[in-house]
């Protein structure tokens, strides 16, 4: 019997031995068997203990927008349920020595599966592009459902979810795109949709299919007011695009390079004063999309000092890229063509300026992805005939976080808790998803990237993850890089390559936009 050989061993005698055995075996700590041997069993810590946690990431440094501390994270059923030195047992750690503990980015801007014309096929859908985000160390992106002109908003909604349904790798959202505004919309649809947890939704004052008139966009402002809701505005004037660009072709111009040229800073800054303009007089907030330089930024700033609430996003293009890359030879440039296009030396610096002064609440990518050499993506037979059928957009969700830390938090020109705000925290706060998202804090979900604040890598097409067949930031050296991307919990990016299934993200129904 196991206790003799106890006994034995330990020079003592056999009855205490036996008790102790007893009483180990009645607490599930040993089985004896049938030949008079004892094992200890396999034990689920969790199920004996209801207190251990699920996931401790011990040893790293976590960052929030408000401070920076060396501590353990503690992960149960998804949620953050400890901060702090020991955060005790778990049935996994991660060890974080070394590393930064950061919340996981949320991108408020990627267009997904999107509908773009005839012809034209968006590079990624709902899969390859959340696993993009994860590679980037995002946790949660807000697409667009789109409202096709004639179509009711809420089969647009319901079209999208059928389109994200299973395919999702981390969590998302939805913002309205509002194309055809009529009263049925106004008056019905849209209420009931932001009442329902869309409390965003997007506006555009340039593109043949999407652009709606003062008129209108006063109507939908109204609308904004009564539900309190968010507008998020593309600021561009459409008149003034069409005449430049008729200019433009009519003297043969039709390289990528004249895109930028057809989109001068001067039709952003006319749109940008208009769009504020007519939110003053309904007297709501807004949101001016994609900045991308001086001018629009000093429209921004001249309403501030009115008293007025602004709100404004720039995005990597605005930073990294200027007007001189549509200029490569060839068709190359067209994979940089995006609507705002990037600006020119001076007006990027400007950029960086009002970033680093608190001018702008989010960075997002404006992930709009086609493939380069594709005939329903950049070099179609129109686009190769003229600038204007270029597929407006470039991917960028898998680049957002590392060229924001290298540029910025890497060379000084902004803080850990700049970056922390400026990719998450904002964008939750802003847009109805905090405080479950966007912050390590109890009771958040566990969207964490950590990130090795040290390592040095070249951006290349093959660390995107995504389905266009370029990035525009090709060759572009970062330091800085997210080693592991989780989710509520759950590791669903590590090693370089996806490690959940598809369908682990969730839909987010969203409080009210807005509040900062």
């Amino acid at each position: 019997m196991v206790e003799g050989r106890l006994a034995e061993q330990l020079r003592g005698s056999r009855t205490p031995m036996r008790e102790a055995i007893l009483r180990l075996a009645a607490e599930g700590l040993l089985v004896i068997q049938g030949s008079g041997t004892a094992e200890a069993p396999t034990i689920d810590l969790k199920a004996r203990n209801p207190m251990t946690l699920d996931l401790a990431i011990r040893g790293g440094t976590v960052v929030t927008a408000a401070d920076t501390m060396r501590c353990d994270v503690g992960i149960r059923d998804g949620r953050i349920v400890a901060l702090g030195e020991d955060v005790g047992p778990a049935a996994r750690s991660i060890d974080a020595a070394g590393l930064l503990v950061l919340p996981g980015g949320i991108d408020s801007h990627v267009h997904l599966d999107q509908f773009q014309g005839e012809g034209i096929v968006m590079a990624d859908g709902f899969r390859s592009g959340t696993v993009s985000a994860a590679a980037g160390g995002n946790t949660t992106v807000i697409p667009f459902a789109l409202q096709r002109r004639g179509e009711s908003l809420r089969a647009a909604v319901e079209a999208y979810h059928a389109k994200a349904q299973g395919e999702a790798l981390v969590d998302y959202a939805f913002h309205l795109i509002i194309t055809d505004p009529t009263p049925g919309v106004l008056g019905q649809e849209l209420p009931a949709l932001v009442k329902d947890g869309y409390s965003s939704f997007k506006v555009f004052m340039t593109y043949d299919d999407m652009v709606l008139s003062d008129r209108e966009l006063l109507d939908v402002f109204a609308v904004a007011k009564a539900e309190n809701a968010l507008v998020m505005v593309h600021a561009e004037g459409f008149d003034s695009i069409r005449f430049m660009a008729d200019g433009l072709e009519a003297e043969g111009k039709t390289a990528p390079a004249f895109h930028a040229a057809a989109r001068p800073e001067t039709v952003e800054r006319e749109a940008t004063h208009r769009a504020i303009a007519l939110a003053e007089l309904v007297g709501i907030p807004i949101m001016v999309v994609h900045v991308s330089g001086r001018d629009a930024i000093e429209q921004i700033e001249w309403a501030r000092r009115r008293g007025l609430t602004v709100h404004a996003e720039t995005c990597p293009q605005y930073l990294v890229l200027t007007a001189g890359d549509l200029d490569r030879p060839g068709t190359e440039g067209a994979k940089f063509v995006c609507s705002p296009p990037p600006r020119d030396a001076a007006s990027q610096a400007a950029v960086w300026r009002a970033l680093a002064g608190g001018a702008f609440q989010t960075f997002s990518s404006d992930h709009c992805p086609f493939r380069y050499d594709d005939p329903a993506g950049k070099t179609g037979p129109a686009a190769r005939a003229s600038f204007r059928a270029v597929p407006n957009g470039i991917p960028g969700v898998a680049a957002r976080l590392p060229i924001l830390f290298s540029e910025g938090v890497v060379k000084g020109r902004i803080t850990l808790q700049d970056f922390v705000a400026l990719t998450a925290t904002n964008h939750a706060r802003m847009y109805g998803l905090y405080p479950r998202k966007g912050s390590i804090a109890i009771g958040a979900d566990a969207d964490i990237a950590l990130w090795d604040p040290e390592r040095r890598v070249t951006l290349t097409q093959d660390l995107m993850h995504h389905g266009s067949d370029y990035t525009p930031y090709e060759g572009l050296e970062v330091t800085g890089w997210p080693v592991t991307t989780l989710v509520r919990g759950r590791v669903v990016f590590d090693g370089g390559r996806a490690t959940a299934e598809a369908g682990h993200g969730i839909f987010l129904p969203r409080g009210a936009s807005g509040g900062l």
